[in-house]
């Protein structure tokens, strides 16, 4: 079942970049299927978070996207070569979002390997965002399409992660937040081989 717009536009970003994990991240470009299950993200709390792109209600160009209604996508350029794919949630001018940092690939293995030119299945083909975003085809020209439907869409298979099972910790790369880089608003799955190797505060 493709995640309904009601399950993006709830209040508490914290909470369902927790409930995330598990899901599957599904896109279908150029007429091929690739998926993996979601089991890495990071929740940026808008406008009073300072690792948050919208800090202070910050709006530029690349950014305006994540004023849309929840269950946007927000895809922007790290380093000048990383796509990296975020979830908008909350209600319209409520600028939260959710980075997903990796995924375990389920779907289109082939494809996956071919975009990261890469010869076999190992955790680095998908354990990163930006090595996620190519392995799944997806680029900064896709922010602002809907996930209610191709070509992107998150997708719930009925996979249950137990509470003991998620693993809460400081965010990656957000030293220049001050303390707001110590919130643990990231979260993953324990013992996943899958989870990037980025080390938090």
């Amino acid at each position: 079942m493709i995640l309904p717009e009601s399950f993006y536009t709830r209040k508490d970003v914290v909470k369902i970049a927790k409930e995330l994990l598990g899901k599957v991240l599904v896109t279908e470009f150029d007429n091929v299927r690739t998926s993996g299950m979601i089991v890495e993200t990071e929740a940026y709390a808008g406008p009073a978070d300072k690792a948050s792109h919208a800090y202070g209600n910050r709006r530029t160009n690349r950014t305006e996207v994540m004023y849309k209604k929840g269950g946007t996508a927000y895809v922007y350029l790290c380093y000048g070569i990383h796509h990296l794919f975020n979830v908008v949630t909350n209600a319209t001018d409520v600028p939260h979002a959710i980075l997903l940092r990796a995924v375990e690939p389920l779907e289109g293995i082939e494809t996956m390997l071919l975009r990261r030119n890469k010869v076999k299945l190992q955790p680095s083909l998908t354990a990163g965002p930006g090595a996620m975003s190519m392995a799944l085809g997806i680029h900064t020209t896709d922010s602002g399409l809907s996930l209610q439907g191709p070509p992107m869409y998150i997708e719930d298979r009925g996979i249950k992660i137990s509470n003991k099972d998620i693993v809460a910790a400081t965010r990656v790369g957000v030293a220049y937040a001050a303390d707001d880089a110590l919130r643990p608003y990231r979260f993953y799955i324990k013992d996943n081989p899958y989870v990037s190797k980025g080390r938090g505060l």
